[in-house]
């Protein structure tokens, strides 16, 4: 009985969880264990366990008065994630082409570039195809702290991601300037590769996601 309940247990987790990252559970939105085993047709038991692995992660929240919702995403969230990831991954670029490794990273990238391509009807799909991609850029610095960082912020860096093609983020476009990206690690050129980077990820993919989070306040 104890192993059927873990079992229940890690599938509402595992369900409850994607619904966060896909955003049907959008920040701030309140959630209640009636209402998570009525969707999820369990009993209240494992729906609990869930939650409490939920709120270790961060992801639900409670208030003074117990009230449950959905981890809310800020502009000083937003602004901190990409900051992060413009300094390592500019850092990472330097590293692949000082090395003499960004014909070699080209090829490694681009098969991650290619999911993203299959994933572009579904920006869930398509965003965690995104991360992995910028998991393989920061690989070069075989650096276990490093992947930690990005690891302890990945549930944040998906919603941010989404959030970002809710809002002025192109996916065809996105995919298209990567291929280019691509084009310019082949050809040996670290300015112009990593400017695709900066200009389409990180400002654009930074701008649409602050926007959005403006907008999802308004609603």
């Amino acid at each position: 009985m104890a192993e059927k309940t873990t079992s229940l247990a890690s599938q509402a987790y595992d369900k409850i969880k994607e619904n966060i990252l896909n955003l049907t559970y959008s920040p701030g939105m309140p959630l209640t264990e009636a209402m998570l085993t009525a969707e999820l047709g369990m009993s209240r038991s494992p729906i609990r366990t869930a939650i409490q692995m939920l709120k270790s992660e961060g992801l639900i929240v409670s208030d003074y008065y117990k009230s449950m919702t959905v981890r809310e995403i800020t502009d000083k969230d937003i602004n901190e994630l990409y900051q992060i990831r413009e300094l390592l991954e500019g850092a990472a670029f330097q590293l692949i082409f000082s090395s003499e490794r960004n014909e070699e990273y080209s090829y490694r990238i681009e098969e991650k570039v290619v999911r993203m391509c299959a994933s572009a009807e579904d920006p869930y799909e398509w965003e965690l195809a995104d991360t992995a991609m910028h998991m393989e850029i920061i690989s070069i610095f075989e650096n276990e702290r490093i992947n930690k960082i990005y690891e302890n912020n990945l549930c944040e860096l998906i919603r941010i991601g989404q959030y970002s093609v809710r809002n002025g983020m192109q996916i065809p476009k996105t995919n298209e300037n990567l291929k280019k990206m691509i084009e310019y690690m082949r050809e040996g050129d670290a300015e112009a590769s990593f400017a695709i980077l900066r200009a389409d990820h990180f400002k654009i993919g930074r701008d649409s996601a602050l926007k959005a989070e403006i907008i999802e306040r308004l609603l």
